[in-house]
């Protein structure tokens, strides 16, 4: 489990594409190599990603990781090249604070910016969730976009807003995120419960 709360920005740094629809990225990051265990969980713009290397060069850690098919269908992870930024996270700790919300890092499909309004003290983005998605998403409730935990401003259609400070637009890949562009969409899990507990009355 993550909260949505970014911890680092890292850059990828190769990825090796294999016959069977795996794709193996490694990830240089500033976390200490020490920290990190082969096995581990790191939410990788949103993705619930296993370490299954690790290592340091040139004064930087560095993972890999293996995207199935599915993922690679379904998120962003796909399009990722050699200098692409991602966010990460690593994975909560019982004791640790919950400074966003719960977040399972499995992203639920692709939401397209559709606006970007740049104001005095943050900026806005209005983006375009999947239609099969978009009933999860309520005013004042919470979404996960590139893994970082964002309240939602207000919904019209499949169409939302959010409202990002100035310190998430420094520390996240959203003080480079423009319009047309795609970032990875995971709804809030009681939203997603409480639509299945409404159809089964």
């Amino acid at each position: 489990m993550f909260t949505g709360i970014v911890t680092s920005i890292g850059e990828v740094r190769s990825v090796k594409p294999h016959a069977d629809s795996l794709h193996c990225i490694t990830i240089a990051c500033d976390y200490p190599h020490a920290d990190i265990d082969q096995g581990a969980s790191i939410a990788c713009s949103g993705v619930c990603l296993t370490v299954v290397n690790s290592g340091e060069e040139g004064g930087r850690t560095w993972f890999a990781v293996d995207a199935a098919a599915e993922t690679l269908r379904v998120t962003t992870v796909g399009r990722w090249r050699a200098g692409s930024r991602i966010n990460l996270e690593r994975a909560l700790k019982f004791g640790d604070e919950l400074g966003g919300h719960l977040v399972a890092g499995h992203v639920d499909g692709i939401a397209t910016v559709v606006g970007r309004e740049d104001m005095t003290e943050m900026a806005r983005f209005v983006l375009r969730a999947p239609r099969e998605f978009a009933r999860f998403i309520a005013t004042k409730g919470s979404v996960v976009l590139d893994g970082v935990s964002l309240t939602v401003n207000a919904v019209e259609g499949d169409t939302f807003s959010v409202l990002v400070i100035p310190h998430t637009l420094r520390v996240t890949t959203f003080g480079a995120l423009h319009k047309g562009e795609d970032v990875n969409l995971e709804v809030d899990a009681m939203a997603r419960y409480a639509a299945r507990l409404a159809e089964m009355k």
